[in-house]
């Protein structure tokens, strides 16, 4: 069984940094795009950022120039790293991946349980 575990959220100042982690684990054969969305209560989830397993990148317009998601392939895990944070940054962030598990031969998506970031003004 494939999981996605999120840790690295808190309680930040606003125009802080905090840098959050993904680690996917179990039995997985090769993981192809990796992502970060976030989701305010009554609000759909915000796509942030994604990140292909050749490294190529792209943003959201709300977060392109404060955050950087980076992956380590080896640790099959996936980064965010949040700088110059604002108070409406304040959201549960979920970690998301495309997978392909030895048991099967398609990928699926997974999603973590979330972490949830605050941003005090």
């Amino acid at each position: 069984q494939v999981q996605l575990v999120e840790s690295g959220g808190g309680l930040v100042q606003a125009g802080g940094s905090l840098r959050l982690s993904c680690v996917a684990s179990g039995s997985i054969f090769g993981i192809n795009a990796m992502a970060w969305y976030r989701q305010v209560p009554g609000r759909q989830r915000e796509f942030l950022a994604a990140i292909q397993n050749s490294g190529s990148r792209n943003y959201a317009n709300s977060v392109k120039g404060r955050f950087s998601i980076s992956r380590d392939n080896a640790k099959n895990s996936v980064y965010l790293q949040m700088n110059s944070l604002k108070p409406e940054d304040t959201a549960v962030y979920y970690c998301n991946a495309f997978i392909r598990s030895m048991e099967t031969a398609f990928l699926d998506e997974y999603w973590g349980q979330g972490t949830q970031v605050t941003v005090s003004s």
